[in-house]
């Protein structure tokens, strides 16, 4: 049981409410560092636990069970966080909403079906999907971490002198510019990440319900 891919999917399993954590024991930045942190490292367990039971010929029933639940409850915690950082903002809300939803729904659906369950297997669209929420996430995470950085660099600073800061007009001492554009590239790149992976999950989990349909019926 206490295999090496095993622990590594119990510490992704406990590492996804500590992300919400960070939120309420720290100050930002340093709570958006640690959640980018947390969540970049228990996503790279995800690959690292599967390839090692593969490899080492350790898969298991437990790592079966518990290596689902460990992606969802890190995904859905972490939207949770999202959408509460960014103020429930629509464009975060429903995608997260969507992606929610369908976890919710085919985690149903696979307690209903039972061992049927087991014969439905893991799409490459659906494992594309998991990769394009976890990049959108831990650059969403990102998004505030440019922000405070932005906002103390140009504390006391008029206007115009931002502005010109900004349109290169002026010399940047602090880098500004730079965190800026960080910024707004980790913002709208995270975004677009988000709804592809929002329609990836809505796709999947139609061709899941689709699959599982013949057996609903029985």
């Amino acid at each position: 049981m206490w295999s090496l891919p095993n622990i590594l999917t119990v510490i992704r399993l406990v590492a996804a409410p500590m992300v919400a954590v960070m939120f309420l024991y720290f100050t930002r930045p340093y709570a958006d560092w640690a959640a980018l942190v947390l969540f970049v490292g228990a996503a790279l367990t995800d690959w690292v636990d599967g390839y090692l039971a593969r490899a080492w010929k350790q898969e298991s029933k437990i790592g079966a069970m518990l290596d689902p639940i460990a992606d969802k409850a890190m995904v859905v915690i972490a939207l949770l966080v999202l959408a509460s950082v960014f103020g429930l903002d629509a464009v975060i809300l429903l995608p997260a909403a969507l992606i929610v939803f369908r976890e919710v729904f085919v985690s149903g659906l696979r307690e209903f079906l039972g061992d049927v369950a087991g014969t439905l297997k893991v799409t490459k669209l659906a494992k594309w999907k998991t990769t394009v929420q976890m990049l959108a996430i831990a650059l969403l995470f990102a998004v505030g971490i440019f922000e405070h950085y932005l906002v103390m660099g140009t504390a006391g600073m008029d206007g115009e002198i931002v502005s010109g800061i900004l349109d290169a007009t002026l010399e940047d001492p602090s880098h500004l510019r730079l965190i800026y554009h960080g910024m707004y590239v980790t913002w709208y790149s995270g975004l677009a990440l988000l709804w592809i992976a929002a329609a990836l999950t809505i796709i999947t989990g139609a061709d899941y319900f689709r699959k599982a349909l013949p057996h609903l019926r029985d």
